[in-house]
């Protein structure tokens, strides 16, 4: 048993597909097939079966996977190796887990910066879920970018902007003009979002706090459409301050101040302990941090 032995494992784990493990590992598909076959050897089980969903592990394999990895840093730290990452000539899967938000906002300009430095380097957008934090720690995803306070034992984190709150509505609202006040905002029929990751709980608190009821007509997971729907409507919805500015950009809408003070909350990026040092992780964090600069 090797250290790239216990690579391929590892990887295979992750990514649930013999190609793109090997993509990862800058390794030919070939090799990481004779790799799975010595490793099947070893332990006498298949290990990875083919099915619809990918390379999915044995009951053995499962079992196998958090000593294995142990193994697979004590090795590295041991001889103080770690994977080399040139974004020019990588060709590696690199996952983050966002919100709708930033697919509106800033995931453009990403894939943009992205495609400049390293043109080979595959994007894989994944949701924030309760799963998100085991998926960090795990490495099934690289960094995740949103509001998320639950993320704090184990994880770094690194702050992007800080952000408020605006109300959206069409822009040829019947009775909201130029101005909201507390009495149109109670009186409107509202859409709430419940998109995890987004800040939004934070204005159902303060309304809560305040003592503030409004009429919720339409609760939605996800933020795509919001402002087709907006346009189209007399609905209104709160919304953090960049992705009100966003929506005025794409739909007939127009944003106006809250007539209550929500607090500001930090959209930061998020990374397990365990990929501190990862070149390619470290490269990610740096790409996305300087990108927030640039916007």
């Amino acid at each position: 048993m090797d250290m790239k032995l216990l690579a391929v494992f590892d990887e295979i784990y992750k990514t649930r597909s013999v190609s793109r493990a090997g993509e990862n590992l800058g390794m030919a598909q070939t090799s990481v097939s004779l790799a799975l076959a010595r490793l099947r050897l070893i332990f006498d089980d298949p290990l990875f079966v083919r099915t619809g969903e990918g390379m999915l592990p044995t009951p053995r394999a499962a079992a196998l996977v958090p000593q294995l990895r142990a193994a697979l840093e004590l090795l590295q730290t041991a001889t103080r190796q770690q994977p080399a990452f040139d974004p020019a000539s990588s060709s590696r899967t690199l996952r983050i887990a966002m919100t709708d938000i930033s697919h509106l906002e800033f995931l453009p300009t990403l894939v943009n910066k992205v495609t400049n430095a390293a043109p080979d380097v595959h994007i894989e957008v994944l949701r924030i879920t309760p799963d998100t934090a085991k998926l960090l720690e795990s490495g099934e995803a690289d960094l995740a970018i949103g509001y998320m306070p639950e993320l704090e034992s184990g994880f770094y984190q690194q702050k992007l902007f800080d952000d408020g709150f605006a109300c959206v509505v069409g822009q040829q609202h019947p009775q909201i003009k130029q101005r909201m006040t507390q009495k149109m905002f109670s009186n409107a029929r509202h859409v709430r979002l419940a998109a995890p990751g987004t800040g939004n709980e934070i204005v159902e608190q303060e309304l809560k706090r305040r003592g503030v009821r409004r009429k919720v007509a339409l609760s939605l997971p996800t933020l795509p459409g919001v402002g087709n729907l907006l346009a189209n409507t007399e609905l209104i919805a709160t919304v953090p301050q960049r992705v009100a500015q966003t929506l005025v950009k794409i739909a007939h809408v127009k944003a106006l101040a809250p007539p209550y003070a929500f607090p500001e909350f930090s959209i930061k990026q998020h990374w397990h302990e365990r990929y501190q040092h990862d070149p390619a992780n470290r490269w990610l964090r740096s790409t996305v941090a300087e990108l927030f600069l640039e916007i």
